[in-house]
């Protein structure tokens, strides 16, 4: 199990070296490829997403989904290290997404390994690297999930501390329109977008969904942007703003369009809904399992991919989410070490336990 960690530590520090920002992942699609295929595991690639199946995947069991991804977001500005050179220094690895997502991509991809010529489990395995994660792209996981077949469920790996993060916030963002009629300010003339617009912005501002999530409290909806007018003395035609939307586990972000439209008397053009929240019970078989070895439950404020994933999900991975899109971004060897052995008990325990779990 030690070399098998520091192989993967090792793929890691070969992936930092590699400049993989959204929709730029060819270099690192590669590297992870050849890292599976020199260990004879037949890859499949499409665009820059790559997976594997475990050697004794079978259609007639569930399964489980291990998925994170390998994109990264540009240097913050205020770095003070070369962020493409891996540098362990006190048992602390440094460089561009070491923590977000490196970390859980290859902790996964150990566990995925430990497990890969087991002929016990209970369940399939799939190992899925994926793209554009943090532009939440067309051409990341989203575009590869009809590949996979039907899934049980998923593990997101992002860094939570190895805690399970069993609901995510969703997110949508409108741009409305308030139509009027231009006219000269100085005469009764047209009609004022504006004031059009500030009726509706002051429903935004006050509505309160009937729903209240026990997670995450109210949805959320903020005005963050407003545009009108051309000059003082004319009466503007046209108010546009933009409203930013927080959905919670009580209504998917179709339903919470469907209410503002009929709320509010301006144009209503979202941008995407596809970024939904995500909610799987303390009950399910697999929370229980990481509840059994001494994982705590939260409610994460963030999004991933796990909103794009139409199954049940959580979010778990060693490193740190306040560490992510910052300088100097590191993870801890031993978050790393004991990230592997966490997700290997994970899995253990629910393979010993699915017999009960069929039975329920």
């Amino acid at each position: 199990m030690e070399q098998l960690k520091n192989e993967v530590i090792n793929l890691l520090q070969q992936l930092i070296t590699i400049e993989s920002f959204s929709k730029e992942e060819d270099k690192t699609a590669e590297l992870i490829e050849q890292f599976f295929t020199q260990k004879g595991i037949k890859t499949n690639r499409l665009l820059n997403n790559v997976w594997v199946k475990n050697k004794f995947f079978n259609e007639s069991k569930p399964t489980i989904l291990l998925n994170s991804h390998h994109d990264t977001v540009k240097p913050n500005k205020q770095y003070t290290r070369n962020p493409f050179s891996p540098d362990i220094e006190d048992g602390i690895l440094y460089g561009l997404g070491s923590n977000d997502a490196g970390g859980p991509l290859i902790s996964l991809a150990a566990c995925f390994l430990h497990f890969y010529d087991n002929p016990n489990l209970k369940f399939n395995l799939i190992y899925a690297a994926t793209a554009e994660e943090e532009i939440s792209g067309n051409n990341g996981v989203e575009i590869l999930l009809p590949e996979l077949g039907e899934i049980y469920f998923g593990i997101v790996g992002e860094p939570t501390k190895m805690d399970i993060a069993i609901a995510e916030k969703g997110l949508f963002v409108i741009d409305c329109i308030a139509h009027g009629k231009s006219g000269h300010a100085a005469r009764e003339e047209g009609e004022n977008a504006i004031y059009k617009a500030l009726k509706d912005i002051e429903w935004f501002k006050n509505y309160e969904f009937p729903n209240e999530s026990e997670m995450f409290g109210k949805v959320k909806m903020t005005v963050s942007i407003i545009n009108a007018g051309s000059q003082h003395n004319v009466v503007p035609g046209k108010c546009e703003f933009t409203v930013d939307i927080r959905t919670t586990d009580k209504y998917n972000n179709l339903e919470v369009l469907e209410i503002i439209k009929q709320n509010v008397s301006s144009e209503v053009i979202p941008r995407s809904t596809r970024l939904n929240p995500s909610f799987v019970s303390k009950d399910h078989p697999l929370v229980q399992a990481g509840i059994e070895i001494g994982r705590a439950t939260y409610a994460s404020p963030t999004t991933s991919d796990q909103a794009l994933m139409p199954f049940k999900t959580f979010k778990m991975g060693p490193g740190d989410s306040a560490r992510s899109h910052t300088a100097d971004e590191f993870i801890h060897i031993n978050e790393i070490k004991e990230g592997i052995d966490l997700y290997i008990q994970l899995l253990q325990t629910f393979n010993q336990h699915f017999d009960e779990t069929l039975a329920k």
